[in-house]
């Protein structure tokens, strides 16, 4: 498997035109300026002086040991210019070398400006968990780790974690299965804990609309997908009234699991905008992609309705992508190790749609130039519990050419177990396709 790592970055470095994309487009890898895979994932969003900064964890395809936390910015939060790799692996210490770090979580402190990092950190095994605080004086910048973040002089000893911060410029740390806590004034330590919301899963994100307090969280099924739910309350401090789900059950939260939700300004309006993981255990960096889309806010209760594969940030409506582009070849199913299928055409990019299902692995996608040169590979996972038709992939957009298409089934299926050594993941390692289309 040593032979794939090399997919952590997209091989762009022939004859790449940066192209403007449109439409924030999920489940897909997004490309970032230098045509690299955006990498940025248990993410979060801030937005100062009109550009949005995406912070994440900078996941590799080796192991899940801690390999830095990413920055990416954007001034329409479709296309991302990469900017830092702005915490790195510490010499020692809680995010020293084999340590986890996850769930990176920014805030700017309205009292010192000060740039706020907090995050879980954690041995391997997922028995020493610490709330990490690094700090830094701009937002795209080296962060300084702190150590610990305390709570009444010590270490809080919890894992899956998230932030929010209010319109009035407290800031909160939320923890899996139900604490909250207001952080001190400088965002260094906590102050208090507030509330206790009983019946929380993990991967806690809250937003405020109206108003009313939300709390997303997911059920503890590893890296696999679940129907996430929320809870609603009047104040932080609550009560908090458990709601049920906000997508369709039986989705699995249209296969990604919540981390944050960013406010979306809209004209007058503000649109809160879930933003969900979608995990590929164990080749995150080069396979695991997002899934970001509007909430729809009534009262005290929340939804998305229904899964936008494509949609206008800024009209908050369904695009079609694919609009324009042209139909090359029609269905292809193998999960024979190494067969390939190869596809020309002459245009500047392709979309492949498929099918992800329950036996469902990684195909190798590539695009080779007329000298059969590879000018683009990545890793792409045809693997979910609910099964899924989309697309699977948009390769980058190049210098109108004459290319081919390889798709190539890897004989590798997404599969893990968790601390009990329950199995999950994939039973075979099928690759599906619909569908080839090339612009």
């Amino acid at each position: 498997m040593k032979h794939f790592i090399f997919l952590l970055f997209a091989l762009l470095g022939i004859g790449t035109v940066v192209a403007q994309n449109k439409a924030v487009v999920n489940g897909i890898p997004w490309y970032d300026d230098k045509g690299n895979i955006v990498n940025a994932h248990g993410a979060c969003i801030v937005e100062e002086n009109g550009r949005y900064y995406l912070f994440g964890e900078w996941k590799s395809d080796k192991s899940n040991a801690f390999p830095g936390f990413s920055c990416y910015s954007s001034d329409d939060l479709v296309n991302w210019k990469f900017e830092n790799v702005v915490l790195k692996v510490q010499p020692d210490g809680i995010l020293g070398p084999n340590r986890v770090g996850e769930r990176v979580k920014v805030m700017k402190c309205p009292k010192t400006s000060e740039y706020i990092m907090l995050m879980h950190a954690d041995d391997m095994g997922y028995k020493d968990p610490y709330i990490g605080l690094a700090t830094c004086k701009t937002i795209a910048g080296d962060y300084k780790l702190q150590g610990p973040l305390l709570y009444n002089g010590k270490p809080i000893k919890r894992w899956d974690m998230g932030t929010f911060q209010d319109s009035d410029g407290e800031g909160y740390l939320l923890i899996h299965h139900g604490p909250i806590y207001r952080l001190s004034d400088d965002y260094r330590s906590v102050e208090a804990e507030v509330a206790h919301i009983k019946g929380m899963g993990e991967s806690p994100a809250m937003f405020k609309k109206n108003g009313m307090y939300y709390m997303l969280t997911s059920n503890l099924t590893s890296w696999e997908k679940n129907d996430n739910y929320y809870f609603s309350a009047p104040s932080i401090e609550g009560p908090w009234t458990k709601q049920g789900l906000f997508c369709p059950k039986g989705t699995l939260t249209y296969n990604s699991q919540s981390t944050f939700v960013f406010p979306l300004k809209c004209g007058n309006d503000t649109v809160p905008m879930f933003m969900g993981d979608r995990w590929s255990f164990p080749h995150q960096a080069s396979a695991a992609t997002y899934v970001w889309l509007p909430l729809q806010v009534d009262g005290e209760k929340i939804s998305i309705p229904e899964y936008w594969q494509a949609w206008d940030v800024k009209k908050v409506k369904p695009v079609d992508v694919l609009n324009g582009s042209n139909k090359i070849y029609g269905a292809w199913k193998s999960n024979e190790k190494g067969k390939a299928l190869e596809v020309e055409f002459k245009g500047t990019n392709v979309a492949v749609v498929g099918e992800t299902n329950p036996h469902g692995g990684y195909a190798k996608m590539s695009v080779l130039n007329a000298e059969k040169e590879i000018v683009y590979s990545s890793l792409v996972d045809f693997y979910s519990k609910y099964p899924e038709k989309a697309i699977r992939i948009i390769t980058p957009k190049m210098k109108k050419a004459d290319y081919t298409l390889r798709v190539e089934v890897t004989g590798i299926s997404p599969v893990w177990t968790d601390k009990t050594k329950t199995i999950y993941g994939s039973d075979n390692t099928f690759v599906t396709i619909d569908e080839i289309r090339y612009f």
